[in-house]
């Protein structure tokens, strides 16, 4: 069994309600989380606006704690057998905290610095980031290394690898902006052009996964480097290397150096596929991730969600058939 933990993007109003109403332990969690910030959870996931719950600094603790109270709820219905956790971006706090690395306070003030320390990493205006459709992945770094050159502008780099043609890249929006204006598939690739390729802007409050986070990451390295980190329960299949970490030391590093380098969620999946581990539940609001999996192989993968209590019995029936 795998575990998933989403990202930003998945949030929206209301998210954690069913959990609450149905299930103690994540009301109980919900309290817990709230005396940790001294943030009221229940008013900002249940009755907070789209974009008060949008504030980064709010997301990323938001999804921690639906995801985290997902994750205790799932350890009431029966036996998880979990052999691996992966989170995409913030995403990977909650796995770490799942598999009891990080205790949830820690990892709630953690993600909070990390949320503000993000958005103030880059003046408002000067950062961007892009979706582009329908270019492997050595295509998209070389399309970005065109920008830039062609430019004179930059940084700008893949920041998400999230499945076969979607690739999202991040950096100057001056650059975006250029990119945007001037390109056409030919004068990047000439005649090994590919006949589709798009670029979608994304409403994002910064630049995230990319060499202008740098300043947010040296905060982070602050942040982490003063938590103790437990050797994990299972392996933790971490954003910044696609690798299984067990030690707590690779495991802090890779964790600071995620915020400025790219999430490596496609090749992290494929790992998953080689070694056999199929059977997926995304512990969060949403279904991003089992999105992102069907593109990546749906044959192979299959993914429970865990956004409604209707989603939450199917699991609970899975777990009692032994899984």
């Amino acid at each position: 069994m795998v575990l998933l933990f989403p990202g930003q993007g998945s949030q929206q109003p209301g998210m954690g309600k069913f959990l609450i109403e149905n299930f103690k332990v994540a009301e109980l969690c919900f309290e817990e989380a709230s005396d940790s910030l001294s943030l009221d959870f229940k008013k900002l996931c249940l009755e907070g606006s789209e974009a008060e719950l949008g504030l980064t600094e709010n997301t990323q603790p938001a999804l921690l704690l639906v995801s985290t109270a997902t994750h205790r709820v799932l350890q009431t219905l029966g036996d998880l057998k979990t052999q691996t956790a992966a989170g995409h971006s913030i995403g990977e706090y909650a796995a770490l905290v799942s598999a009891g690395v990080l205790s949830l306070p820690e990892a709630l003030r953690a993600v909070r610095i990390r949320g503000q320390a993000m958005q103030s990493a880059v003046p408002v205006g000067q950062g961007g980031m892009l979706a582009v459709m329908g270019l492997e992945p050595e295509q998209v770094q070389k399309m970005c290394d065109w920008a830039v050159k062609e430019s004179r502008t930059g940084p700008l780099s893949p920041a998400n690898y999230n499945s076969p043609g979607q690739i999202v890249i991040s950096g100057s929006l001056k650059t975006i902006q250029w990119l945007r204006d001037n390109f056409a598939p030919e004068k990047v690739f000439g005649t090994e052009a590919p006949k589709r390729a798009k670029l979608i802007p994304l409403q994002v409050s910064a630049p995230f996964h990319c060499e202008m986070m740098k300043p947010a990451e040296d905060q982070m390295r602050e942040v982490l480097s003063a938590l103790n980190f437990q050797k994990p329960k299972f392996q933790i299949l971490q954003n910044f290397t696609a690798q299984m970490v067990q030690d707590p030391e690779i495991l802090r590093e890779n964790l600071i150096r995620q915020v400025s380098a790219p999430v490596l969620w496609m090749q992290s999946m494929g790992l998953l596929l080689e070694q056999n581990l199929h059977t997926c539940i995304e512990c969060g609001h949403g279904s991003v991730l089992r999105g992102l999996l069907k593109k990546i192989d749906s044959e192979r993968f299959k993914v429970f969600n865990t956004s409604n209590l209707e989603e939450m019995r199917l699991v609970e029936t899975f777990l009692k058939q032994g899984s």
